[in-house]
C-alpha cells in the first residue's frame, strides 16, 4: 500500500499471524520504504490484556533509516525495541530502547550537525494523556480533541545517553455552522525540549529530539503537537546554518544550509469546511474548505536562550492562508490547495501555488 506523509511517497507492507499462543495475541512483521531512501523493518507484539488486566500491551523491535540529507546534511540510523501499555481509553505509558548512530555522507554539515555525529544511546519514558470527541477524524465537524504528551530521555547510566525532557500539547476544536454542512476548525500546538543533567544550560539538545515544522500534512487531522504549516516544505523554516559549500539536490535547487530543528516551537490553524450545492460532490464526501496557518520555532538549549525574546518570536512568526478541494476516504484525506505565503523569514523554503497533499488520521 502506497501513502504520503510530510516528506515523501513512502511503500508498506505487513504480514499479521493471529492468536497463536491463544490468549488473542497479535503477532505482525513490516516492511516500509521511502521514495527518500528512508525505510523500517519491525517485528511487533500486540496482547489485549497484560497479566490477567484489561490493559492492551504492545511491544516493537525496529531496524530503521531516516534520510535528512537534502534537509538537515545527516542519515540517522536506529536498532531499538519499543514497550507500550495502554493503562485506560486516555492514558498510554510507552517506554524506547534504541541504539542511535547519525553519519554525515557528504561531509558538508553544518557545524551544529556535525557536533551530534556519532553514536548515541535513546532511553526514554513517555506519558500520553489523549481525548478525542470529534465526530471524525478526517472531517470533523464537532468537537474536540486535547493530547498531551510528556516524555523523560536518559534512564540508564551510561555516558552516551542523550538526557531530556519534552511536552507537546494539541488541542482543537470543531464547531458547526449550520449551513451546507460548514463547520470552523481551529486549534493551536506547542512543544518544548531541554536536556538535563550536569551542564545542561550550555549544552546543545539532540537534533533528533528538536521539533521541525512544515511538510505535506494537513493540520486538520493531525494529532500530538507542532508539525504543519501549509505552503512550508519539510524542515523548511526556522533555525538554520550555512553547510560548508553548496549542494546541488536532484531537482536542481541549491540547498546551501541546514536546518538544525528548534527547541520550541508553536502553531496555530483555523480551517472553514464547507459542502459544494452539486449533489454528486456531496454524495462522495468532496467538499471545499479555505484555512488560515502560523507557526514559529526557536532554539533554547546551547545557551541560546539567553537570546530569546517573546517580542522577538511574535515578530517571526510564519503563516499563510488558501482554499482548496478535499477528498476525504476511508485511508486517508486528500487535498487540492491554493496556498498564498503571507510571511516567512529569509532562508525559509515556501512558495505560493497549488499542493497535492495526502493525510492520514493520527492514532
Amino acid at each position: 500500500m502506497v501513502f504520503s506523509g510530510a516528506r515523501s511517497s513512502t511503500l508498506e507492507g505487513s504480514l499479521k499471524y493471529k492468536n497463536i499462543f491463544g490468549h488473542g495475541d497479535i503477532w505482525d512483521s513490516s516492511l516500509a520504504y521511502g521514495c527518500d531512501n528512508s525505510g523500517e523493518v519491525g517485528l511487533g507484539l500486540y496482547l489485549p490484556r497484560l497479566r490477567g488486566r484489561p490493559s492492551p500491551f504492545t511491544s516493537r523491535l525496529y531496524l530503521s533509516t531516516q534520510d535528512w540529507l537534502k534537509f538537515s546534511s545527516y542519515r540517522e540510523r536506529a536498532l531499538g525495541v519499543s514497550l507500550g501499555v495502554l493503562l485506560s481509553k486516555n492514558h498510554e505509558l510507552g517506554y524506547t530502547l534504541a541504539w542511535r548512530n547519525l553519519i554525515d555522507p557528504t561531509q558538508m554539515a553544518s557545524r551544529t550537525i556535525r557536533r551530534q555525529i556519532g553514536h548515541s544511546l535513546v532511553s526514554d519514558l513517555k506519558y500520553t494523556f489523549k481525548v478525542d470527541e470529534r465526530n471524525s477524524s478526517l472531517r470533523p465537524t464537532r468537537g474536540y480533541s486535547f493530547v498531551s504528551t510528556s516524555q523523560i530521555g536518559g534512564l540508564v547510566p551510561d555516558s552516551r545517553t542523550l538526557r531530556f525532557l519534552r511536552q507537546e500539547i494539541d488541542l482543537k476544536y470543531a464547531v458547526p455552522l449550520g449551513f451546507y454542512r460548514s463547520a470552523l476548525n481551529f486549534g493551536v500546538s506547542g512543544g518544548i525540549t531541554f536536556p538535563w543533567g550536569s551542564g545542561y544550560k550550555s549544552r546543545a539538545s539532540s537534533v533528533s529530539e528538536r521539533f521541525f515544522l512544515g511538510g505535506n500534512i494537513s493540520p486538520v487531522c493531525s494529532l500530538g503537537g507542532p508539525s504543519a504549516l501549509w505552503g512550508f516544505k519539510t524542515r523548511g523554516l526556522g533555525p538554520n546554518e550555512p553547510r560548508r559549500e553548496a549542494e546541488d539536490d536532484k531537482s536542481g535547487d541549491a540547498y546551501e544550509r541546514d536546518f538544525v530543528g528548534g527547541d520550541v516551537a508553536v502553531t496555530a490553524f483555523a480551517d472553514l469546511s464547507f459542502d459544494f450545492p452539486l449533489r454528486w460532490f456531496r454524495e462522495r464526501g468532496i467538499h471545499g474548505h479555505v484555512f488560515a496557518c502560523a507557526g514559529n520555532m526557536a532554539e533554547l538549549s546551547g545557551n541560546k536562550y539567553r537570546n530569546f525574546t517573546a517580542p522577538k518570536f511574535m515578530e517571526t512568526f510564519r503563516s499563510s492562508v488558501g482554499a482548496g478541494i478535499v477528498l476525504p476516504t476511508s485511508l486517508f484525506r486528500m487535498e487540492l490547495n491554493y496556498c498564498h505565503i503571507v510571511k516567512k523569514q529569509e532562508h525559509d523554503r515556501a512558495k505560493s501555488g497549488f499542493f497535492l497533499t495526502f493525510s492520514t488520521p493520527s492514532s
